[in-house]
């Protein structure tokens, strides 16, 4: 028996001492700093990491540049910025010689654009890429921590109508619980300037077109209402704040970068989720064998839905006018759309004159919660920031794009065969 007790109370002794152990490393970890500027890390489609060294990484004398405000110097924060829009935002604003830090997990955003920047913009203190999931609330904090943002364009967001009827728990995450993120640490940090990405799917299906800022938001999709949400907890968290805030509710986004440093490469297994225009150059890419054109009988001049197509340049210029112009304890809403209303057919046949291809076109009976047109009413934005679009062209604007995605057949990856 004492032999037993014995071996009994070293067993104890032992699980208390691995038991202390483990408690001591958990607490180690936690104070560790988290994926920062890290040149091992990327994401696949799916979120999960895999290596890469080709990531951008920063000294520590060029990183303590983020970490101070400097006269005339305004830091800006872009979550997303390695995506479609987000990277066109990032460089205007470095061409209007901001300061930039893009934050992005790359689930759904290209390391390739971040490297386009790099390269443009190389000189200490005006770009950086930080590594991260903007759905840890502890990363996000140690980025505020660690950096002096003079404002936040948030862009970050999952962004395909029919995926959110999927996944909708995703959407709702990504997008309402991710913005709830942001604006604590903006709160904890003193950051007073924010810029929100939004768009129409929050009005879902409006009774009277334009569509202005007073339109009822009654979203009919996961992703709508996801935005609506985080609109909403933006409103209600501004009315208690002294925070300068722009909502910027986005309609048909199209087009790249004139000079073709940019361009839009979403992922090839989301594809079926993407835009008219990316069905468009993937069907005179061959790609896929054709379009499919769904609904024919709308009570429109050609029976087609119409929709109003925003050219990607015009849209940042909306945020740049938003950025100069937010006012502390206001919180200003605005649609950035053209005011006129294209057909999908009038879209395609200007698709195939800017591809040059005769793309075949398949067309299919309505699509369920599809509605006729939609189309905005630009008025609030043109006469309170003095923006009008500029890039009305829809041709030229598909050509520009077409361009681009011609010479980057593989997206921002390796290039490939073109035959």
């Amino acid at each position: 028996m004492d032999i037993n007790d014995r071996k009994q109370k070293s067993i104890l002794a032992g699980t208390v001492l691995l038991a202390s152990a483990l408690t001591i490393f958990g607490i180690v970890m936690l104070r560790q700093p988290t994926l920062y500027n890290s040149p091992g890390l990327s994401t696949s489609g799916n979120g999960e990491h895999k290596s890469n060294s080709s990531l951008p990484t920063l000294s520590r004398q060029e990183n303590g540049l983020f970490q101070q405000h400097e006269a005339g110097v305004t830091h800006v924060l872009v979550t997303g910025g390695a995506g479609y829009i987000g990277s066109h935002a990032a460089l205007r604003l470095l061409k209007d010689s901001h300061r930039v830090t893009i934050v992005d997990n790359l689930s759904r955003g290209n390391i390739g654009a971040v490297k386009v920047l790099e390269k443009l913009f190389p000189e200490p203190g005006r770009l950086q890429f930080i590594y991260a999931d903007l759905g840890d609330p502890r990363a996000v904090n140690k980025i505020f921590a660690e950096n002096a943002f003079d404002a936040v364009i948030h862009f970050a967001a999952v962004a395909y109508v029919g995926e959110s009827t999927l996944d909708p728990l995703r959407y709702y995450h990504n997008i309402t619980s991710n913005t709830l993120v942001v604006l604590e640490a903006m709160a904890s940090h003193g950051v007073k300037k924010l810029i929100y990405s939004s768009t129409c799917a929050t009005y879902g299906e409006p009774k009277k077109m334009p569509i202005t800022e007073e339109t009822p938001q009654l979203p009919i999709n996961p992703y709508g209402k996801a935005k609506k949400m985080a609109e909403d907890i933006i409103q209600d968290f501004s009315k208690n704040s002294d925070m300068a805030v722009v909502i910027l509710r986005y309609f048909n986004v199209i087009g790249s970068d004139p000079e073709g440093r940019l361009g839009e490469a979403p992922r090839p297994e989301l594809r079926e989720h993407g835009r008219i225009s990316g069905a468009c150059f993937d069907a005179a890419s061959g790609i896929i064998t054709g379009l499919k054109v769904r609904g024919t009988d709308y009570n429109t001049p050609d029976g087609t839905c119409i929709r109003d197509y925003i050219d990607v340049n015009d849209l940042i210029d909306a945020h740049m006018k938003a950025l100069a112009n937010a006012e502390s304890q206001q919180v200003k809403t605005y649609n950035v759309g053209t005011g006129r209303g294209k057909s999908v057919k009038e879209f395609v046949e200007a698709c195939k004159i800017a591809t040059g291809v005769n793309i075949k076109v398949e067309y299919l009976d309505r699509r369920p919660g599809d509605y006729a047109e939609v189309y905005s009413d630009p008025s609030k934005i043109r006469q309170e920031l003095n923006w009008t679009a500029q890039y009305t062209d829809l041709r030229e604007s598909l050509r520009i794009a077409w361009t681009w995605q011609k010479s980057h057949r593989n997206g921002y990856g390796p290039p490939i065969d073109a035959h």
